[in-house]
């Protein structure tokens, strides 16, 4: 168990049934009346970021999560296949953990998944991608409406805004915190 004034950013606990990880916290003795703990907590399966308020005394289970690389295999239907890099054993994760985060995800990738009692609970990928452009449409001189940017499509599917100067079949960052285009790589 773990007392609220422990709590650290970083920490995982256990609260309400769910697993959480502690993003932000501030220990605050106000003039009048007791100290409190003023946490944000981000929920590991549904991503929810939530800010809650505890008394000193409140007692939480700390959680181990254990991370571990994979190499991200391919894709069949709804099952997303992953091969541990020590052992070689090959696992599936269903669509309901990986999510929108599919997207990113490219053959023979390292990512790392996480684990908190031998059952994967989250996937954890790189900051940047590299991606390939499948369609977008030509950028002209001049044509800065929008910005100087345009839509584009990558290999996978994802839907990204691009700079006007980026042509089909080019190869491009992306930043999976954010979906944002970073740089194009030459």
């Amino acid at each position: 168990m773990i007392s609220a004034n422990d709590l650290r950013a970083g920490t995982n606990i256990e609260y309400n049934g769910a697993i959480c990880t502690v993003i932000d916290f501030a220990h605050i003795k106000p003039g009048k009346g007791g100290a409190f703990a003023k946490v944000k907590m981000k929920q590991m399966k549904t991503g929810a970021i939530a800010e809650y308020t505890f008394r000193p005394e409140e007692k939480f289970t700390h959680v181990q999560i254990y991370e571990k690389q994979y190499q991200y295999l391919y894709a069949s239907g709804d099952a997303f296949w992953f091969m541990d890099n020590e052992t070689y054993e090959q696992i599936n994760l269903n669509k309901d953990i990986i999510g929108e985060r599919a997207k990113y995800l490219i053959e023979n990738m390292n990512v790392s998944l996480l684990s908190y009692n031998e059952k994967i609970i989250d996937l954890k990928l790189p900051t940047v991608v590299t991606q390939r452009i499948v369609e977008t449409e030509p950028g002209f001189r001049g044509d800065t409406a929008q910005g100087g940017t345009k839509p584009a499509i990558t290999e996978t599917g994802l839907q990204i805004q691009v700079p006007l100067f980026i042509e089909q079949d080019e190869l491009v960052r992306i930043d999976t915190r954010t979906g944002a285009y970073l740089e194009r790589v030459r």
